[in-house]
C-alpha cells in the first residue's frame, strides 16, 4: 500500500524538524569547512569533514571516486528509486576573507569561500541526513545519494564523475547553488572547455645574440592578438578569456617556454566545440609566425544545463513550504554594510527575503557549472538560497564574509530543508519522476553527447 500524501507531508515536516534540530552541527561544519578554504582538487580536509559525518549516520561511502582524492559518493538505503544530491566544497585563489564588513583578508592573496562552496557542501549533506532521517522513520523505500563532488570552480569534478559512470542509475538529481535570492531554479548555463596552451621556443641572450632566440613568449601574445581579432566573428552569448600563465622569467633571456591558459564558453556545447577547433588553428598559425612549436591539452569539457521544469515546480512548492531565511535586523545591518563597499550594488533590501516565482521559460545565465554534464543523462533539479548581501558580485570577498556567518547559514538551511523535502517527493511518487523524466528527454533531445576530453586522460590533479 502507497504512502498517502499526508504521509509524505509528516515525512517532509520531520526532514525540517531534523535541520531545525541540527544547527549547531550545521553552523560548525560550515565553519569548518569556510575556514579549511582548500583549493579545487585539494579539498582533503573538506572533503573528508563530509563524508565522516555521512558515514557516522548510517551512510555507506566510497571514497576517491573518478580518479580524484577528494570525490567520494556517500549512499544510504535500498533498492529503488535512487534520488541524488550534489555536493562541493571548493575555496577560490584570493578570496581570503574574515566574516566582517571591510576587507579583511586572514591570509594575504590566500583562498576563500567567495563562491559560498562551504555553506553549499553542508546544507547538500544536512539535507540528505535529512531525507534519510525522515524516510527511515516513515518506512520509505528506495536509496539517498550524496555526491561529493570536488573542484566545481574548476569545471572537473562533475564532468570525470560522469565519465566514469558515477551519476549512472540515478532516477533524479538534485542540487542548489549559494546567491543573492531565494527560488527554484529554471535555467541554462554556458558551456565551457579549459585548454592550456604550451609554446616551445629557443633561449638566447635577448640583446647579445637574439637572432639564435625563438620566443615562446612571441608565440604566446600573437596568439592572442588572432583570438583578440576572433572575437569578432563569433556568437555574442560566446565568451573567450585568457591568463599567460607562464612568460619566461627576466627579459635579458628570450624565453624557451610560455604558457596561455584558456576558457572558451558559449550558450551550446557544439559553438564550443567549434570555437576551440578555431582558436587551436590561431595557435597554430602563431607557432608558424614566431617559428616555435604549440602543443595544447583540455583540462575540462563542460555542458550547458539541460532545465527541467517538473522538477523546478517542486522544488517550488518546497520552498513555499519551508519558507524564507528569516533574516534578522543583525544580518540586515551587516549586509548594508558590505553592500557600501559594493560600487553598483542594485536597488532594493540589503537582504533579499522572499521566494521568487519560477519564470515562465528558462532563464540563460552567463556562467557555467558542471552540472550540466549530469543534466544530459539524468534530470536535474536545482534551486538557489539567499546567503549573500544583495548584489554581491561573484567570486568576491564579500561573497565570503557572508558565507562565513549566519547570513549564510540561514540560506544555507532553506536548501536543505528544500532539498530533502524535493528528495522525498520523489522518493515517493513514481508520477513525479515520470514527468520528470518526459519534460528531460523533450528537452534534451538527440543531439550527441560528446566530449572533447581524451578517453585515457585522468582529471588535472595538481
Amino acid at each position: 500500500m502507497g504512502m498517502t500524501v499526508l504521509d509524505v507531508e509528516a515525512a517532509k515536516s520531520e526532514a525540517i524538524a531534523y535541520v531545525d534540530s541540527q544547527a549547531d552541527a550545521f553552523r560548525e561544519t560550515n565553519r569548518t569547512i569556510w575556514s579549511f578554504a582548500e583549493p579545487s582538487l585539494l579539498e582533503t580536509r573538506s572533503a573528508a569533514l563530509l563524508a565522516d559525518l555521512l558515514e557516522r549516520n548510517g551512510f555507506a561511502v566510497e571514497r576517491g571516486v573518478a580518479g580524484m582524492p577528494t570525490a567520494f559518493v556517500a549512499t544510504w538505503g535500498a533498492g529503488e528509486p535512487l534520488i541524488g544530491i550534489m555536493a562541493e566544497y571548493d575555496a577560490l585563489p584570493g578570496l581570503s576573507q574574515e566574516a566582517a564588513a571591510e576587507q579583511r583578508p586572514i591570509v594575504s592573496g590566500g583562498y576563500g569561500h567567495g563562491c559560498g562552496h562551504s555553506v553549499f557542501g553542508t546544507a547538500s549533506t544536512f539535507a540528505a541526513l535529512a531525507a534519510k532521517e525522515a524516510a527511515e522513520k516513515a518506512g520509505i523505500s528506495g536509496r539517498i545519494r550524496l555526491y561529493g563532488c570536488p573542484a566545481e570552480e574548476l569545471l572537473v569534478g562533475k564532468v570525470f564523475m560522469q565519465r566514469d559512470g558515477i551519476f549512472d542509475g540515478a532516477d533524479v538529481v538534485l542540487g542548489w547553488h549559494p546567491s543573492d535570492r531565494t527560488g527554484a531554479d529554471f535555467i541554462s548555463s554556458k558551456a565551457m572547455v579549459s585548454v592550456r596552451f604550451t609554446f616551445h621556443g629557443v633561449a638566447s641572450h635577448a640583446s647579445a645574440v637574439p637572432h639564435r632566440g625563438r620566443s615562446a613568449l612571441d608565440g604566446v601574445e600573437l596568439m592572442n592578438v588572432g583570438v583578440n581579432y576572433m572575437r569578432e566573428h563569433i556568437k555574442e552569448d560566446a565568451r573567450i578569456h585568457y591568463v599567460i600563465t607562464n612568460g619566461g622569467v627576466q627579459p635579458n633571456v628570450v624565453p624557451p617556454t610560455a604558457k596561455v591558459w584558456y576558457y572558451v564558453r558559449a550558450d551550446k556545447h557544439r559553438d564550443v566545440e567549434e570555437y576551440v577547433a578555431w582558436v587551436t588553428r590561431i595557435a597554430e598559425a602563431a607557432a608558424m609566425m614566431s617559428q616555435t612549436r604549440v602543443e595544447w591539452s583540455i583540462d575540462t569539457d563542460c555542458h550547458e544545463q539541460i532545465p527541467n521544469r517538473v522538477l523546478a515546480d517542486a522544488i517550488d512548492r518546497n520552498l513555499k513550504l519551508v519558507g524564507s531565511p528569516g533574516f534578522d535586523d543583525e544580518e540586515r545591518a551587516f549586509a548594508e554594510r558590505i553592500r557600501q563597499t559594493i560600487p553598483d550594488a542594485p536597488e532594493g533590501p540589503a537582504l533579499n527575503d522572499e521566494i521568487e516565482p519560477v519564470p515562465a521559460e528558462p532563464r540563460l545565465v552567463k556562467g557555467s557549472t558542471d552540472i550540466g554534464d549530469v543534466s544530459w543523462f539524468a534530470p536535474v533539479g536545482h534551486l538557489r538560497a539567499a546567503t549573500q548581501a544583495n548584489g554581491s558580485p561573484g567570486h568576491s570577498w564579500q561573497i565570503t564574509a557572508c558565507t562565513g556567518m549566519s547570513i549564510g547559514e540561514k540560506g544555507g538551511a532553506v536548501a536543505a530543508k528544500a532539498l530533502a523535502c524535493t528528495a522525498l517527493d520523489l522518493l515517493t511518487s513514481g508520477e513525479l519522476r515520470r514527468q520528470a523524466w518526459a519534460d528531460f528527454r523533450e528537452r534534451r533531445g538527440a543531439e550527441e553527447y560528446t566530449l572533447l576530453i581524451p578517453k585515457d586522460q585522468g582529471p588535472p590533479l595538481p
